[in-house]
């Protein structure tokens, strides 16, 4: 454990060496901020047209800090191949991946230390959004139970990412090859969600697949352990993967 945490905390060093994690978080942070003031500045209208003193359809929750965890999710699936993306392909390429292999750590290690790494700037990205939905509890009551429930979701949601995209990464040598094919296997959930809720093709096994399904349950306050379970299987899938694909390098497969 002690190993997993030190390569951990290298790669989390090691992304704010250079710009990169820098200009994804103050992107990341200026987007989410515009869409969280429209999301706002749509609620608020909303209440005027309504009129004042009458009661809302839709609460402050629903209509504003649910859809910016939404928002962050989409978002995120862009984000996080970028991320991943010189995990291992970045090793291989200056031929450091072989150094790698022979020092004394597993394989295991190796991949539960650059993934969490990743995780704790997953959990730096996760307290930057909650900040804005908990600013409302200055003028406003929240649902904090559900703030709680996305927010976790949304944990959840891109440690599935980032497992995929450490998966993609250590099958080739270019950064920006791993990065494309990351975003293309995570668009295909989306695929399989969309195309499990049409009306001409719709399929429970689709949607049971689309890791943005789970998402919504997330989003909606819902905490079902089916929905914790896919997440946790999928990231364990990909990390086991990710494992087996380096064992076989060493092998010389």
């Amino acid at each position: 454990m002690n190993k997993i945490s030190l390569i951990g905390w290298t790669e989390f060093k090691r992304l704010f060496n250079s710009p990169l994690a820098w200009s994804i978080l103050a992107i990341l942070q200026f987007i989410l901020a515009l869409m969280f003031l429209l999301l706002l500045d749509g609620f608020i209208v909303g209440i005027q047209n309504e009129g004042v003193g009458k009661e809302l359809s839709l609460g402050v929750t629903d209509v504003v800090v649910s859809r910016i965890y939404l928002w962050a999710g989409v978002i995120m699936l862009v984000v996080i191949p970028i991320l991943t993306m010189r995990s291992f392909a970045e090793e291989r390429m200056n031929k450091t991946l072989a150094l790698l292999i022979s020092s004394p750590i597993t394989f295991t290690q190796l991949v539960l230390g650059k993934f969490t790494g990743l995780l704790m700037l997953i959990v730096l990205i996760v307290a930057m959004v909650s900040l804005m939905p908990l600013s409302l509890s200055l003028g406003t009551s929240l649902d904090y139970g559900r703030i709680a429930t996305s927010a976790l979701g949304l944990f959840l949601l891109l440690g599935s990412f980032t497992a995929a995209g450490i998966y993609i990464s250590s099958l080739t040598s270019q950064a920006m090859i791993a990065a494309i094919s990351t975003f293309g296997l995570l668009l295909l959930f989306i695929v399989l969600y969309m195309s499990g809720t049409s009306s001409t093709s719709a399929s429970e096994l689709f949607i049971y697949l689309s890791h943005i399904s789970h998402f919504f349950s997330f989003t909606d306050g819902m905490l079902n352990s089916r929905d914790i379970i896919y997440y946790l299987l999928f990231t364990v899938l990909f990390l086991v993967l990710t494992i087996r694909r380096l064992d076989n390098q060493r092998l010389g497969a």
